[in-house]
């Protein structure tokens, strides 16, 4: 049965859509990229879990088609989070969420690790240190020519206005997939909902503070931590640096992926998460 509705969670309007059988185990997933990202991602990708889960999407405040109600932190994300599950009356979730997501997900899982029962992660990282790499990607790509005032605002939370972030979002999204498709870039684009003070705040003053590695053996549920070999944003590695800090973690790179493996190899993604699932006793 499905679930598509305007909810006040913790004074902010959340548009929130939910899907398949009201008593199967409920799984969580949370988009990335705050002020640009929303629940389209996470329902075209974990949308085929609703075989079997209650999955559970939403745009995060400031984002998508929710409303602008600060506070935009790590800490009212997870809160919002929280609401969500209980208002749909679940014990325990799997917490999943893909890059800006994964860190909601890891913070979640450190925040109430009574409510979490497996945790799926993608494309994401426990702090900043590589950030470095992708302003040097961004530079070294042979792709496009990306313009230096776009270079200089990665990761950095330094927009003026939506506009102003819609052609940063523009002049980046060639560096996403593995097989780059000027269509596919442009189709995002035109269905990207811009909140430039949702993206600053994200990035120019939770970035900077960001870092579980102290917090992240503290994670006791099973763990599957996946990345994009090519992945331009969050390289191996910070996922590499996840897997070895969680005590039951479990690593899967995907060869022909970039930075959202879970479009650009599907069914194997699907096959992973549910292996995992299955052999976490979720399901």
């Amino acid at each position: 049965m499905s679930f598509h509705e305007r909810l006040t969670v913790n004074g902010a309007e959340l548009v929130v859509e939910a899907f398949g059988p009201e008593d199967g185990p409920a799984m969580i997933v949370h988009h990335g990229a705050p002020g640009l990202g929303s629940r389209s991602e996470p329902k075209r990708s974990f949308g085929p879990f609703a075989d079997t889960f209650r999955v559970i999407v939403f745009d995060a405040r400031g984002s998508g088609e929710s409303s602008d109600h600060e506070p935009f932190t790590h800490a009212q994300w997870v809160a919002d989070v929280d609401a969500i599950r209980a208002y749909f009356g679940h014990e325990r979730i799997v917490m999943a969420g893909g890059s800006y997501g994964g860190f909601i997900a890891l913070e979640y899982a450190i925040a109430h690790p009574d409510r979490v029962s497996a945790l799926v992660l993608r494309d994401t990282a426990a702090d900043t240190a590589h950030d470095h790499l992708a302003v040097e990607r961004a530079k070294s790509t042979d792709r496009t020519v990306i313009p230096q005032w776009a270079i200089d605002r990665i990761g950095t939370g330094r927009f003026e206005s939506n506009d102003q972030l819609r052609e940063y979002w523009k002049a980046i999204l060639p560096l996403y997939d593995h097989q780059h498709d000027p269509a596919k870039d442009a189709a995002k684009l035109a269905a990207t909902r811009f909140h430039y003070r949702t993206h600053n705040a994200a990035f120019g003053q939770n970035m900077p503070r960001y870092d579980l590695k102290p917090k992240l053996p503290s994670i006791t549920c099973p763990a599957l931590v996946t990345v994009g070999r090519h992945d331009w944003r969050t390289p191996v590695a910070a996922s590499e640096t996840i897997a070895e800090l969680i005590p039951d973690a479990r690593l899967v790179v995907f060869e022909k992926s970039g930075h959202s493996p879970q479009l650009e190899e599907p069914e194997l993604f699907q096959r992973t998460v549910r292996d995992f699932l299955a052999e976490a006793g979720v399901v």
